[in-house]
């Protein structure tokens, strides 16, 4: 059974820094690429970074370019996301995301979200 473990949310002033965790379990965690995404109230979901399955490729979006890493631990079978300088348009729910294509076939599994706040 796919299982994520997503922590690190919370509520954050105007310029500070958050790391998310996403402990995953139930797939073959080194398999997978892994993003996170983020949804804002009222908008669609968007994809914030990428890493791939071994680490050595990463992928930002353009807001959060300069502000965010992705790394990941696949002996720990975990996802990170450090963000620093938040603005309060960062105040989304965060998705960790793990996909792969095996066999021609696409696997695609997503965390519960962990809310981010950026707020004085």
């Amino acid at each position: 059974q796919v299982q994520f473990v997503e922590s690190g949310g919370g509520l954050v002033q105007p310029g500070g820094s958050l790391r998310l965790s996403c402990a995953a379990s139930g797939f073959t965690f080194s398999s997978y690429a892994m993003s996170w995404y983020r949804q804002a109230p009222g908008k669609e979901r968007e994809l914030v970074a990428t890493i791939t399955s071994a680490g050595g490729g990463t992928k930002y979006a353009d807001s959060m370019k300069g502000r965010c890493t992705i790394s990941r631990d696949n002996a720990e079978n975990t996802v990170y996301l450090q963000m620093n300088s938040l603005k309060p348009d960062d105040t989304a729910v965060y998705y960790c995301n793990a996909r792969a294509t095996m066999f021609g076939y696409e696997y695609n599994y997503w965390g519960q979200g962990t809310q981010v706040t950026v707020s004085s």
